[in-house]
């Protein structure tokens, strides 16, 4: 994070004592007058520049200065009843700039960095082709058929809910807060059978957690809903309930389901939902900050990095699901809060959804971009390229692109979305330069077709199908 620092270094004489006349024949007495009004000036002098640090950093502001996990501790009377993660962000660095101090954020965020470039280039890491499973799907007798559905194709991951879009935590933990076990929905009904049973097969896990779309978390913790001015919820198209993206509290709720899902044994952790909401809602939102000083791309950056930070000691990376709408798209950034290029440096690696459904008639010069996905897929990675060409190879994350698996019939002009499909579009990826892709379907119906046998044979419909 870039920041721009005045450090002044001031070094006050004061001669005391040294007309030879005045300190012989006063003493003591001069001598103790003066150190008494040195102290005087001194006390009135700290006085002076509390009150100005007071006005200019603080007043007005209910905020906890230098939180616990990203600066030095501070003891506080009393926690605020709500902290805006932005601000102790932000506030956490002043005491340690103005003692000349090294930045604890700037040092912990160069071990992310180092983090970020262990997962790129690690050689035991593989390069994931995954298909999204849903929390029910999961705890079905069903998940044997994608297990071998992996284990005979060029498969190799899986990108399970452990939150979904509801806010339903897909399995209970043995230990949690209480917010959690209320929130937690049995679909699968022993998590580490699960995680077992996939690890002997070798997949590598995926916890999917979706942030700030939660309709629970809005009606059992309602001091962190989203809420309009007229006091309702904040919803999407689905009227489901948002909660707010700058809220600590929110984050650490977060926290803890990752943490749960460490623990289960997931490999990494994919945020889903890590934006701001759309739709007519979104602009009668309260977000109880000035979103102009601390913008939404700001927020969804830092969240990421106090995740990223605080998972580092679970072992799991951080990945996060992104509009593929967001590259190129100064409009759609502001909009969601999704900065491409800087979570580009924040995570170990990025998914943007480049679903060809999702791009409207004339994208990339296409009438009907659904209806032509290797175009439409390598259009967007090549955006991806450029974008992303900003960062050093060192500090990029890993792209990884969510492919479309499944038919929009809702689009006008739109085609079905078979082998020949989905083939399309991951050779689009690969010929933009990238190397990974995961497939999206809602239902988890998934078939051989268009993807390559473990013998490297391409699996495409038979004639007429």
């Amino acid at each position: 994070m870039e920041r721009k620092r005045r450090r002044r270094d001031e070094i006050i004489y004061r001669r005391v004592g040294t007309d030879g006349g005045w300190g012989r024949r006063r003493g003591g007495f001069a001598r103790g007058l003066g150190i008494a009004l040195l102290l005087l000036l001194l006390m009135v002098a700290a006085a002076i520049g509390g009150a100005l640090f007071y006005r200019h950093f603080l007043e007005g502001k209910d905020i906890t200065l230098i939180p616990e996990r990203w600066g030095q501790n501070a003891e506080r009377e009393e926690e605020p009843e709500e902290m805006f993660v932005s601000e102790q962000l932000r506030q956490g660095t002043i005491q340690g700039a103005r003692a000349g101090i090294a930045d604890p954020m700037e040092e912990r965020l160069k071990e992310l960095e180092e983090a970020r470039h262990r997962y790129a280039t690690n050689p035991d890491r593989p390069k994931v082709k995954g298909i999204y499973v849903t929390g029910p799907m999961a705890g079905s007798s069903s998940l044997e058929q994608l297990i071998d559905l992996v284990d005979t194709t060029e498969l190799n991951a899986m990108v399970i809910d452990v939150k979904n879009d509801a806010g339903e935590i897909t399995f209970r933990p043995e230990q949690s807060s209480d917010l959690i076990r209320e929130a937690s929905v049995r679909y699968i009904s022993d998590i580490q059978e699960v995680m077992t049973r996939l690890k002997d097969h070798g997949i590598y896990t995926i916890a999917r957690i979706v942030c700030f779309k939660d309709q629970f978390l809005a009606e059992n913790a309602p001091e962190l809903a989203l809420l309009k001015e007229n006091g309702d919820y904040v919803t999407d198209g689905s009227d489901v309930a948002w909660v707010n993206p700058y809220s600590q509290k929110v984050w650490d709720y977060l926290l803890e389901v990752a943490r749960m899902a460490a623990q289960a044994g997931f490999d990494e952790v994919q945020f889903d939902y890590v934006r701001f909401p759309l739709g007519a809602d979104s602009g009668t939102a309260r977000y109880g900050v000035d979103t102009e000083s601390y913008t939404k791309q700001e927020a969804i950056r830092d969240f990421l990095k106090y995740m990223t930070e605080n998972l580092k000691e679970d072992g799991v990376p951080v990945t996060a699901d992104v509009f593929g709408t967001i590259i190129g798209n100064s409009v759609d950034v502001a909009n969601v809060g999704q900065d491409y290029t800087a979570l580009g440096e924040t995570v170990a690696a990025l998914c943007p959804m480049v679903y060809p459904s999702h791009y409207a008639a004339g994208v990339f010069g296409l009438e009907v971009p659904d209806a032509q996905p290797y175009e439409t897929i390598y259009a967007a990675m090549m955006d991806s390229q450029e974008d992303l060409g900003e960062v050093s190879r060192e500090q990029c994350a890993v792209v990884r692109p969510w492919l479309q698996a499944f038919t929009a019939t809702w689009v006008k002009g739109h085609i079905t979305y078979g082998g020949e499909q989905i083939r399309a579009q991951i050779q689009a990826v690969y010929d933009a330069g990238y190397e990974e892709w995961l497939l999206w379907n809602s239902s988890n119906r998934y078939s051989k077709y268009g993807l390559l046998s473990e013998d490297g044979v391409l699996q495409l419909e038979e004639e007429g199908q």
